[in-house]
């Protein structure tokens, strides 16, 4: 918008450290600042500080300052940062609520087991009455909770601990990437958010007039996925090769063939930049259209499971204690 109204870089920056209230951020445009009015190129300065400009905002800065054309940048960045905000939001807010619902149910469960269901077991316990077999499994599976609850904690907070070491490692990071893109259902709404990326960040790349060996490059870093940036990094390779981008695709099943038939139509015609920006649109109308449809499915599954749970849990407890009322 500064850039719009002709307003000079330092005086835009100077702006923006006025408007900013987050310190660190406010901190890191000062330093900015002091770059660029040391003699610094922009996209220079900006590379300094990876934590807020990634290798993908540097390389459109850097194609702006090169070509002249710094402003048609800014307004693609906008977009594209909006449009990649609003693609995440979606996908988080379709899987938080789930989660919510879920860990209070075990948390509510976990109390009455302990709690709750030891008091009762020993009414029944006295009682001498014949106990059915899936009431003694809640009363076995409580006692174990007493007896060894603490080391459960203990022992998942340490497979936790080795789980998100292992995913810092090429191998884990490897293996999660992959079983997000496979879990069911929800392997479905990864691959389709990662393959949106991808479109997107080609199509502003190349719209910006980076290559696209360097294109591919750049986006294989902030795809965000170790599966597809493998791919992408193979397919560089095969470009710089000789290879088309369509022909490099097409060899993945994870790459699904409209993407690859629609690059291959971008490349026949000249319209590459145009045929992404269409792809990374009918991706994103399917992750909404997959996400609103998912969240209206989760409650009445949700409801349907939780009730299954608290029914069997119930009437572990409940049946015995009616067969002891009877009784007297």
């Amino acid at each position: 918008t500064l850039f719009e109204a002709r307003v000079p870089v330092v005086e835009s920056l100077k702006i923006i450290i006025g408007e900013t209230e987050n310190r660190k951020l406010r901190r890191h445009i000062s330093d900015l600042l002091d770059d660029i009015q040391g003699g610094m190129p922009m996209s220079g300065a900006m590379a300094r500080h990876p934590e807020v400009f990634s290798r993908f905002y540097v390389a459109m800065i850097k194609s702006g300052e090169e070509s002249g054309k710094l402003e048609d940048i800014f307004k693609f960045l906008a977009d594209y940062l909006e449009r990649s905000y609003e693609l995440a939001r979606k996908a988080r807010n379709a899987l938080i609520y789930p989660a919510f619902v879920l860990s209070t149910f075990i948390i509510v469960m976990a109390l009455m087991l302990v709690f709750v269901v030891p008091n009762l077991a020993n009414i029944l316990l006295e009682s001498g009455q014949a106990i059915p077999i899936y009431t003694r499994a809640i009363i076995g599976f409580s006692a174990f909770l007493r007896s060894f609850g603490i080391i459960l904690i203990l022992l998942l907070a340490a497979l936790a601990v080795l789980f998100a070491r292992y995913a810092k490692t090429d191998n884990g990071r490897l293996y999660f990437s992959r079983l997000a893109i496979s879990f069911p259902v929800i392997g479905g709404l990864y691959k389709k958010i990662y393959l949106s990326r991808i479109s997107d960040n080609l199509h502003t790349l190349l719209s910006g007039g980076i290559t696209v060996v360097r294109a591919l490059e750049i986006t294989s870093e902030v795809v965000g996925n170790e599966v597809y940036r493998k791919i992408l990094l193979d397919s560089m390779d095969s470009v710089k090769s000789g290879s088309m981008i369509s022909e490099s695709l097409a060899k993945y099943a994870d790459i699904p063939p409209l993407l690859s038939q629609m690059i291959r139509i971008g490349e026949e015609t000249g319209k590459l930049d145009y045929i992404l920006k269409s792809v990374a649109g009918f991706y994103r109308r399917d992750v909404d259209n997959f996400i609103d449809n998912l969240v209206s499915l989760i409650e009445p599954i949700l409801i349907v499971a939780l009730g299954l749970g608290v029914g069997l849990l119930v009437a572990a407890v409940l049946v015995p204690i009616y067969n002891i009322s009877t009784t007297f």
